[in-house]
């Protein structure tokens, strides 16, 4: 996902606040605690596919940091960060444990500006391809074993689930694709720019922070983030029911 190079001591504090807030707020609305909690299992998903999808792409690419590091795996504990997984559950916004990649080990067929960026897009493009691959599961489920999806509660847990992995896993692509520092956008974006473009961009990276920060604290990026999200999974909702509507 993301690697932030900011005092840890001010990421704790705030961390410390937003809990707080977030605990007064589940307090007070039980039934938001219950959503979180039949979110976790998408939560968990999605971040584990999309830090292996960087390893996945580097490795290909024939960087293999990430196989000496024991990322190419499927295992949540390689791939989750403890504050980054804290924060994506409490606050909506978060992050797992960067992938190293050594871009001087591409292969030299590819440039390593491109084959930064070519990683950098596997994490989210993975999460858009498994928000569809959970769609096809969730309509599965309610075409084949009906009775079950929605005749007992087993069912309507799991369906539930199912939904929300569907959205965690769009947000979280979506939000990566933003071309701000330190999500994977920036780096994806930084594969195009031209050499003087891209060194003033690394140069101001703690600039771009500020406004990444701005825009995540303010209503800026819900009007940003929002009806990209519900067009994708509009989309994909609308393709895969589509196609099972065939069966039906």
């Amino acid at each position: 996902m993301f690697n932030f190079n900011i005092d840890k001591r001010i990421i704790y504090v705030i961390i410390a606040i937003l809990v707080v807030f977030s605990v007064v707020n589940y307090a007070r609305n039980p039934m938001e605690l219950v959503a979180l909690l039949l979110t976790l299992p998408g939560v968990i998903i999605a971040i584990t596919f999309h830090e292996f999808a960087h390893a996945f792409a580097a490795d290909k690419l024939g960087d293999d940091t990430p196989r000496y590091q024991k990322r190419l795996t499927l295992n949540p504990l390689a791939h989750i960060d403890p504050i980054g997984f804290f924060m994506l559950i409490f606050v909506h916004f978060g992050w797992g444990k960067p992938v190293e990649i050594n871009p001087n080990n591409f292969d030299r067929k590819i440039s390593a500006r491109a084959g930064e960026a070519i990683v950098a897009a596997a994490g989210p493009i993975m999460n858009i391809l498994l928000a569809f691959v959970i769609a096809i599961i969730f309509y599965a489920l309610q075409v084949f074993a009906t009775g079950f999806a929605i005749g007992t509660q087993t069912g309507m847990i799991i369906m539930t689930m199912l939904q929300y992995a569907v959205i965690v896993n769009v947000g979280l692509g979506v939000f990566n694709l933003i071309p701000l520092p330190p999500l994977d956008g920036s780096k994806v974006l930084m594969g195009f720019l031209p050499y003087n473009a891209k060194r003033w961009f690394e140069d101001h990276e703690k600039v771009f922070y500020i406004i990444f920060l701005v825009i995540w604290i303010t209503p800026i990026a819900s009007l940003i983030i929002s009806p990209a999200i519900d067009a994708i999974t509009s989309g994909i909702d609308s393709l895969v029911s589509g196609l099972f509507s065939l069966f039906m």
